[in-house]
């Protein structure tokens, strides 16, 4: 008899790459996991696994097995979501944010799905918009919202809201409104999002394509930092216009509108195709729906 927990096995141990990554994920011993591939070594009279190497590398009828069983138990998880009430389903979502959706509107898409999936375990995860796509390339994570820069058959891609940036800086280096040539910027210090950032990224492709050249950058991974060094009066840096607005009206931060203005970053919702899962479609649906980037949750 062949066993859904033999399959989740043999899945993982190829899927993380070794028997130790997939006892951890699967909550038991290594010599657990050791006997229920042994347990289909001896269902199917063949080695499933090439032991004569260090790493787990299948055999040719491993691979097929593999396959087969990585067929086997996503439809497995497709019924269970398909049929099962939404008040009973029980699994783990694992969803990944970046730092702008963290600090505006996650905690209305968590409660949303807590609301439709109580029984539903959640574990969120903030990280750069790079990290956060290996990961759902590596299955490590079930979902993620990322600006829509990362064009790949391999997602299911929802189209989310946009957010509108504009150029900011401390009251100090710059005054009046009105709109200045984009050259103009290289005579400040100007604070960037770096290369492991969406938001980085799509703007230092429109920052080449308008031919402007900075001649002081300071790169930033992290918003927050960026907001924090804006604020100091280090320079200027584009940052998401309404959820600032408050800033802009207490007069802690100036607006620099430019000709041309910086185009709004679009965000999406996105998981893998190969993975049949109603719960991420709904997920992204629930996220299409509360996506607001307007205001800060302090």
């Amino acid at each position: 008899m062949i066993t859904f927990k033999q399959l989740e096995a043999i899945y993982w141990i190829v899927e993380l790459g070794n028997f130790e990554s997939a006892a951890m994920k699967l909550n038991m011993s290594q010599s657990a996991i050791s006997k229920r591939i042994q347990e289909l070594e001896e269902v199917f009279d063949m080695p499933i696994f090439d032991r004569s190497r260090r790493s787990a590398r299948l055999t040719e009828k491993g691979a097929e097995l593999f396959e087969e069983a990585s067929q086997i138990l996503r439809q497995r998880d497709f019924l269970l979501e398909r049929i099962s009430a939404r008040e009973v389903l029980v699994r783990r979502f694992r969803i990944g944010v970046t730092e702008l959706t963290a600090i505006t509107w996650l905690p209305a898409l968590i409660e949303a799905i807590r609301s439709a999936y109580p029984k539903v375990v959640l574990e969120p995860s903030v990280e750069l918009s790079t990290e956060l796509v290996a990961k759902l390339e590596n299955d490590q994570l079930d979902l993620i919202i990322v600006p829509d820069i990362f064009a790949d058959a391999r997602f299911v891609s929802t189209a989310l809201s946009s957010v509108e940036n504009a150029w900011m800086c401390a009251p100090s280096l710059h005054q009046g409104n009105a709109s200045v040539n984009m050259q103009t910027l290289s005579s400040y210090t100007v604070l960037t999002q770096g290369g492991s950032s969406g938001t980085g990224l799509i703007y230092d492709r429109w920052l080449a394509q308008n031919d402007v050249r900075l001649n002081r950058t300071l790169k930033s991974n992290y918003l927050i930092a960026q907001l924090g060094l804006t604020l100091s009066g280090v320079g200027i840096s584009y940052l998401p216009r309404q959820c600032l607005s408050p800033l802009v009206d207490q007069g802690r931060l100036q607006v620099i509108e430019t000709e041309p203005a910086l185009p709004p970053i679009h965000y999406i919702a996105a998981h893998r195709a190969d993975r049949l899962q109603g719960l991420s479609v709904e997920v992204a649906r629930l996220a299409a729906e509360r996506c607001d980037f307007s205001k800060m949750v302090w």
